[in-house]
């Protein structure tokens, strides 16, 4: 019994967060809406980059346990361009061993989770992790790993073994609900 309302209340919540991402779409358009527009619908951005050409780029980490960061691209003219989910492998793709920074990082993904990140001492590495939902819906970790001695940089993918009872894998979904066992 108790299951089958979290299961329900799982699936009410996710539909509701699925709609507000998708009002973005319609409420935000490229080309009208302004930079006022966006900060009046989202709040203020986790960070900015301002290009030299005046564009600006606003980062926007959302969605429980950090699942969803939203790249928000305005134009010197101060109208919204594009907005573009970046936790997906399209984007963990363009990270370059050997060359990516710290900082190209950050602005292909935005913000790692701050329990995430960790500095391993030993192997003068700095590692930033990123929570998403992987291609078939299921709950994953990106990994960058930034050697500070060689300057190689690494990734990693990973899925939790996080398992609801009766041994099934949860889906994203289920990250909107603490976990109950």
């Amino acid at each position: 019994m108790f299951s089958r309302v979290l299961q329900r209340l799982s699936a009410a919540v996710l539909a509701i967060s699925v709609t507000a991402c998708a009002s973005w779409g319609v409420r935000l358009q490229p080309g009208v809406s302004t930079l006022s527009d966006v900060v009046g619908l989202l709040g203020q951005p986790a960070m900015v980059w301002q290009d030299p050409d005046g564009r600006q780029q606003l980062a926007y980490p959302l969605g429980p346990e950090g699942t969803e960061t939203f790249m928000v691209f305005v134009g010197a003219d101060g109208l919204l361009q594009t907005m573009e989910k970046v936790l997906d492998t399209e984007h963990f793709a363009r990270i370059e061993s050997g060359r990516s920074t710290q900082a190209d990082v950050l602005r292909l993904l935005g913000p790692s989770l701050p329990s995430g990140t960790a500095y391993f001492k030993w192997r003068d590495e700095l590692v930033w992790e990123w929570r998403y939902c992987d291609a078939w819906g299921q709950r994953a970790f990106f990994d960058v790993l930034f050697d500070a001695s060689t300057g190689i940089v690494r990734t990693t993918y990973s899925r939790p073994d996080l398992t609801r009872p009766r041994g099934l894998a949860m889906p994203c979904s289920a990250w909107l609900l603490p976990l109950q066992r």
